[in-house]
């Protein structure tokens, strides 16, 4: 369709170009030819627009107007202004053409101001009471969210033909108020006028949650009576408004009822299937739709495709073979589409995929904020914390308005590598900027002090945040788990509940987590049996996974395994590795070898199973069994990855794994831990306990 109207647009140039000979030749001083000519010029650009006009013998008011609405078309707003106040010192801007080119031009600038002006301008020129400057004073106001002057203007027109109707309708509908827009809806049929395609799209659009779903039947209703004078526009809108309902089904069955499809439609339908999250079905259709539907799939078609491939995680090389198929049609450099692919490989579970998060990021054209923060938020989700803030640094000095999202990961990326005064000083850039108080920010803020140790600075942070919602409750609720306070993090459940909080799954996860980390079995099983018929909160798989916890820290791993295997639903390797690693605690071998072939199933390439039962068989002296367990990793090609600590010593990290000797300072850091084993030594052997304590109050 793109190639058609190119060809149509290169004929009808070549057309204008003969006639502009023919002009020029002729040396026709009449400027109705002229600007016919200029008109048909105005559709390659304002150049050529402009040259034409520049030659016309004695422009008219209509040349004027055609120069300004070509202005207007092209986007080039302050050139139309300042084009209009030369119409004006001419006495030519007090036409209805004229004032209706600027208002659109003040619209589509949402320069409500200045719609203003050309208000009093059109009161004063006697042109008020005209319907197309009345219809596009009313667009501007509807378009900058000034709805009660827009109600205004509209009230105050003698006459209003069917744009004016459509203009506040879709005022009212694009900010949320459905109600009202159904209303001048019916209001506009009571009026004997018959709504057009611009009508219930413009409602249709702003339908969204199962809750309108009933009025969706009554505007399909509405489709079917005045279907012969719609088109795709409203078929396609209600595939879209259907599948924002909830109702699929009636998706797929306008698209399979329509006589012609356009590429919206397709797209439509995708994107329903994309947001709903039924991958293969979207996977399908995307194939149906590249073989049968004789349209190229656009920039909107691949997003929807791409979110598709990343859902759940895994690298099943559907998501390459659509990477494949964008550089294929030439969309690579596109940023919408390279924003969808950097986060579908930033999803990816391996880290290696960051290297081709990476390659999209670096072949962008223009890169917008979204670029950036998928790359730095997929940087500390895989755990690469120092690759994180260095990116974070270089956001910095692109410029780049630094948002929450961007603060959120460069303090998630300081929690991880433990380096406190980096993360207070991105914590005063956040009380620069002004997100100290964002669910987002500060939920990250109380995590990276809680991490730190310092609950006293993760409450403050805790106090600055907006506690409307449950993310910094739970954020600070969960450091006090970690540090074992329990009885402060249930006060501070207590307190969500009197101030009418919302709860959420993670509250329950916090809470649960603080009572496993206490020792607080009945307490913690307790929460775990009523939260769903006290607070209507169902359990998840996180849930399960801290009771299996919670029983395994306490030693009752015969709970652990009974809650297992009352879900309703497949444990997943977390609960399993969660009931491993209590087995190791408790020397279970016979259960761990029973929980190992689940996960062995469920994770077959996870190397913490195999280090976990290895290292619970050497603990045994079952050597035999752990060198069974060391071959098959080794035929898997697996490798324990090696843990890593870091350490901020005067602003500067220091890094280092097990048996590392790479560090500068290696030797004095050897000789100082000699050290450090030598008095512990003396001190496990030494009987006197008043030397113990003065050697501890010491240190």
């Amino acid at each position: 369709m793109r190639r058609r109207h190119q060809h149509y647009l290169a004929l009808a140039l070549a057309a204008a170009a003969k006639s502009h000979a023919a002009l020029l030749k002729s040396g026709v001083s009449s400027p109705t030819p002229w600007n016919q000519l200029l008109t048909a010029y105005s559709a390659s650009g304002l150049a050529a627009a402009r040259r034409v006009f520049d030659e016309i013998p004695a422009p008219d008011a209509v040349s004027w107007n055609s120069l300004l609405a070509a202005h207007v078309a092209a986007g080039a707003h302050p050139d139309a202004w300042r084009l209009l106040r030369a119409m004006h010192a001419r006495g030519l801007a007090a036409s209805t053409f004229a004032l209706g080119s600027a208002l659109r031009s003040a619209a589509a600038a949402r320069r409500p101001a200045l719609g203003a002006q050309l208000q009093s301008f059109a009161v004063k020129s006697g042109l008020a009471g005209s319907v197309i400057p009345a219809s596009a004073l009313l667009d501007v106001y509807a378009k900058c969210g000034r709805l009660s002057d827009a109600r205004r203007v509209f009230d105050g027109m003698p006459d209003r033909n069917t744009v004016s109707w459509n203009v506040l309708i879709a005022g009212y509908a694009d900010s949320g108020n459905l109600v009202q827009a159904m209303e001048l809806f019916l209001e506009m049929e009571r009026e004997g006028l018959v709504p057009d395609e611009a009508t219930l799209a413009a409602v249709l659009t702003a339908i969204v949650g199962p809750n309108w779903c009933f009025l969706m039947h009554q505007l399909h209703g509405k489709i079917a009576k005045y279907g012969s004078a719609l088109g795709l526009v409203v078929l396609n809108a209600a595939i879209t408004a259907y599948s924002q309902c909830g109702t699929l089904a009636c998706s797929r069955r306008i698209f399979d009822g329509m006589a012609s499809r356009d590429l919206i439609s397709w797209n439509a339908m995708l994107g329903a299937y994309s947001y709903h999250g039924m991958d293969d079905k979207a996977m399908r259709f995307f194939v149906r739709m590249m073989q049968e539907s004789g349209v190229q799939p656009d920039m909107y078609s691949f997003t929807s495709i791409i979110s598709v491939c990343s859902e759940h995680g895994r690298d099943d090389h559907r998501g390459r073979g659509i990477h494949s198929l964008v550089v294929k049609i030439g969309l690579e450099g596109v940023t919408h589409v390279c924003n969808a692919l950097i986060a579908m490989y930033a999803r990816f579970t391996e880290n290696c995929m960051m290297e081709d998060a990476y390659k999209c990021f670096n072949s962008l054209v223009l890169k917008d904020r979204v670029s950036w923060n998928s790359m730095l938020t997929g940087y500390s989700q895989h755990g690469l914390s120092a690759d994180a803030l260095r990116f974070f640094r270089c956001l910095r000095s692109e410029n780049i308005r630094t948002d929450e999202f961007a603060f959120s990961a460069a303090l998630r990326s300081c929690s991880d590598l433990a380096v406190l005064q980096l993360g207070r000083q991105i914590h005063s850039l956040v009380i620069q900027s002004g997100f100290a108080s964002n669910d987002f920010v500060s939920s990250s803020l109380i995590f990276m002090y809680s991490k730190s140790g310092m609950l006293g600075d993760a409450r403050k942070s805790f106090e600055e945040a907006d506690k409307s919602s449950s993310v910094p409750w739970n954020s600070m609720m969960f450091g006090y788990a970690q540090h074992g306070q329990a009885q402060i993090a249930t006060n501070l459940f207590n307190e969500m509940l009197e101030l009418k909080v919302p709860l959420d799954h993670v509250t329950f996860v916090g809470l649960i987590t603080a009572c496993s980390h206490a020792g607080l079995v009945d307490e913690g099983s307790e929460i775990l049996n009523t939260m769903e018929t006290r607070y209507g909160i169902p359990l998840r798989m996180e849930h399960y996974a801290c009771g299996v916890d919670l029983y395994g820290r306490a030693g009752q791993l015969d709970k652990a395994k009974e809650l297992i295997e009352s879900m309703s639903f497949r444990p997943d390797a977390m609960v399993w590795m969660t009931l491993l690693g209590a087995c190791k605690i408790h020397g279970n071998m016979e259960l761990a070898s029973n929980v190992a072939s689940h996960l062995l199933v469920e994770e077959p390439r996870q190397h913490s199973t195999y280090v976990l039962l290895s290292s619970m068989y050497s603990g045994l002296g079952m050597w035999s069994d752990r060198a069974t367990v060391q071959k098959v990793m080794k035929n898997k090609g697996l490798s324990k990855v090696p843990g890593w600590s870091w350490i901020e010593v005067k602003n500067e990290v220091h890094s280092f794994n097990a048996e590392d000797r790479s560090h500068p300072r290696m030797d004095e850091i050897y000789e100082t831990l000699r050290m450090l084993l030598q008095v512990a030594q003396r001190l496990c052997s030494s009987e006197d306990e008043d030397i113990l304590m003065t050697i501890s109050s010491d240190t």
